[in-house]
């Protein structure tokens, strides 16, 4: 008993050891967190397009490139690096970083959109195995912060106390019973109805549903009652509390969730003897105006439930965005254009009246909103600043019941009242206008009396008497009306005698749906506009207009809608439609487009970005320095394109002569 006593009291010494050991462990990278010595990092990702400062190593073999300037001057360029302890600028094969130390990066879009890589580098005395790290990331883009998705590093054992509470709950919640006749002592009940109620006990094999009142007739007890007499409800009462318990025990048990909403990363750390770094890229859409996005990091330290240790905002990286579209050319382009003298339009009305008669009643169906439709038109016409009104036509129809003579009166009699109606509305128009005439005074400050001229406006009266063509165009589109209907009607319209066909109409079944809904259709009043221009003689004018269609297309590519802008412009096949081209990175087509074009600082700068994508270094460095000496602001613009900046690094561009880069 002495031996195993001594074993336990060891083991129970040992574990406290393991726990104060821990217990230190802890307090000590509290201190360094607090003391501000250690922190996590947000840090560029590391790649060959990189504009770092970093530290280089040995020596290597030269590799140089040689153009020729717009002159024919020979220029030697070598792949070169200055040297961080002389300053010395010198050739090197490979740049062999050692660190990344860069808070920038130039970043190129892309079909409209540019991924943001970074690091999240947490060293090993952040971690612990009984925290969580949860990171927040933040993007300021255009004055709005953007709450990215977090970033949760857990450890081992913060996870484990984590899922035991879970399984804890889960345990709970297995012990609720949700079938509720699981309560009821069924072998009892059914000793007790085989006994006691036999007629009852034999619909055990029956399925013939029994009610409750026949139930309670028949044996003086209640079907609830005697399920309530067997049922156990002391169990029954303790499953209720355990129901009304839920909540209270989740909280309990479940003290830090496990959370998947707008998080990135939840992983758990099964080692804290190395540093954690997690590649985050975050792709976002391009606007105009966008030329940069901050990202800076910040986050907490939690043990369980409590915090402890809220992570100071990092530095920000700032991610530099070079777009295509700054390069769009506001070009003016024109189309020739036939411009007539005569211009025409029309309207149709469907005009009510009363059956046989032609006289107009504002109150008649919707003839007041009809008529008041037509006066608004016949107003805007009259006091058009571009034509003047010439002359109107009015032609009215009827529909065929009836006889063809009467339908034909009737037409011509509904015409000209209509043609009466509206010429006293323009005299009256006219007069309005002429009274409203005012003074005006011209440049020299001479006041002088306007004058309307009036103008005679004739209308004409026309009448169609019968609209057959209508009426076999609305059959045929007619969706209600079957083909059977269709053929038969079709037979029918070849009569020529039309009072005959409008007879045999009346015999067919589906006449009744002809007269109700599409008859009243062809009782309709067309008013047909003739004008010609104010002041033009000539019977047409070719003239030249504002294509707006390629204005579009370059609105949609500084608004780096490429794929429209490419689908518009490319007809065009000019400087703006290369451009388009390149931001949707059709490399070929815009080098294509751009290899024709004039020589200026704007297209050779493109061209080296071209070149470059497209892997002939020689080409993109030739061209890059054309456009530099052509326009000397390049030399920044080339830092802000990942293309160009490569170069730029690679071969040690745009340094003075002494610097022994130009041979």
């Amino acid at each position: 008993m002495k031996k195993y006593r001594y074993c336990f009291n060891t083991l129970v010494l040992v574990a406290l050891i393991a726990v104060l050991v821990a217990s230190c462990a802890t307090r000590r990278k509290l201190s360094s967190l607090q003391s501000g010595e250690t922190n996590a990092s947000l840090e560029l990702a590391e790649n060959d397009r990189d504009l770092p400062t970093q530290v280089f190593h040995s020596k290597t073999t030269k590799d140089t490139l040689k153009i020729k300037d717009d002159d024919g001057t020979e220029m030697l360029f070598m792949k070169a690096i200055k040297d961080e302890e002389t300053g010395e600028v010198v050739a090197t094969e490979e740049l062999e970083a050692a660190k990344v130390t860069a808070r920038f990066r130039n970043m190129a879009e892309r079909h409209g959109k540019v991924d943001l890589t970074f690091q999240v580098i947490v060293p090993p005395d952040m971690q612990d195995s009984r925290w969580q790290i949860r990171f927040y990331p933040d993007m300021y883009i255009l004055g709005d912060t953007v709450r990215l998705d977090n970033v949760l590093i857990t450890g081992k054992a913060y996870r484990k106390a984590q899922l035991r509470g879970y399984q804890q709950y889960n345990r709970f919640l297995s012990q609720i019973i949700s079938d509720s006749t699981r309560f009821i002592d069924l072998h009892q009940l059914e000793l007790f109805l085989r006994r006691n109620m036999p007629q009852l006990y034999a619909y055990k094999t029956d399925s013939t549903l029994v009610s409750d009142e026949q139930f309670n007739t028949a044996y003086g007890v209640t079907e609830q009652q005697a399920i309530e007499h067997f049922t156990d409800k002391i169990a029954r009462h303790m499953n209720e509390r355990r129901k009304a318990r839920r909540d209270k025990l989740y909280e309990s048990y479940v003290k830090t969730l496990l959370v998947n909403d707008n998080i990135r990363l939840d992983t758990v750390l099964r080692s804290e003897q190395g540093e954690f770094v997690y590649y985050y890229t975050q792709t976002i859409n391009t606007r105009p105006r966008l030329r940069k996005v901050d990202i800076v990091l910040s986050g907490e330290i939690f043990e369980g439930e409590n915090r402890m240790f809220e992570i100071p905002m990092s530095k920000p990286l700032t991610f530099y965005i070079s777009s295509v579209s700054s390069f769009a050319m506001d070009i003016e382009r024109y189309e020739t254009v036939v411009i007539e003298r005569k211009a025409a339009a029309d309207i149709s009305s469907p005009i009510d009246f009363k059956t046989g008669g032609s006289e107009i009643d504002p109150s008649l169906g919707r003839n007041e909103a009809e008529l008041g439709k037509i006066r608004s038109v016949l107003s805007s016409l009259v006091q058009n600043e571009t034509y003047d009104l010439d002359s109107i036509v009015v032609t009215a129809s009827a529909s065929p019941e009836g006889k063809l003579a009467m339908n034909q009166k009737l037409a011509r009699d509904r015409s000209e009242a209509i043609c009466a109606y509206f010429h006293r509305y323009v005299n009256m128009l006219q007069d309005s206008l002429a009274r409203e005439t005012g003074f005006s005074v011209d440049e020299f400050g001479e006041i002088k009396q306007e004058q309307y001229v009036r103008r005679s406006i004739p209308f004409i009266s026309h009448n169609v008497g019968e609209d057959w063509d209508r009426l076999d165009l609305m059959v045929d589109r007619d969706t209600t009306l079957t083909e059977g209907n269709k053929s038969r009607y079709t037979v029918i319209s070849r009569i020529k005698d039309l009072d005959a066909r409008e007879y045999a109409l009346q015999k067919e079944r589906y006449y009744p749906y002809l007269r109700n809904q599409l008859y009243p259709a062809l009782r309709r009043v067309t008013f047909a506009f003739a004008m010609h221009r104010k002041d033009m003689v000539k019977d047409t004018i070719h003239t030249t207009v504002l294509d707006s269609v390629y204005y579009r297309g370059v609105q949609a590519l500084k608004n780096m809608d490429y794929d429209n802008a490419v689908r518009i412009l490319a007809p065009y096949k000019d400087i703006n439609t290369a451009i388009a081209y390149m931001g949707a990175d059709r490399n070929y087509n815009a080098l294509e487009i751009l290899k024709r074009e004039p020589s200026s600082p704007e297209v050779n700068y493109m061209l080296a970005i071209l070149y470059s994508r497209t892997g002939d270094e020689q080409a993109a460095v030739q061209k890059y320095m054309q456009a530099c000496k052509q326009n000397p602001s390049f030399v920044h613009r080339g830092n802000l394109d990942p293309e160009i900046s490569v170069l730029i690094s690679m071969y040690g561009l745009n340094q003075e002569p002494e610097d022994d880069l130009f041979l």
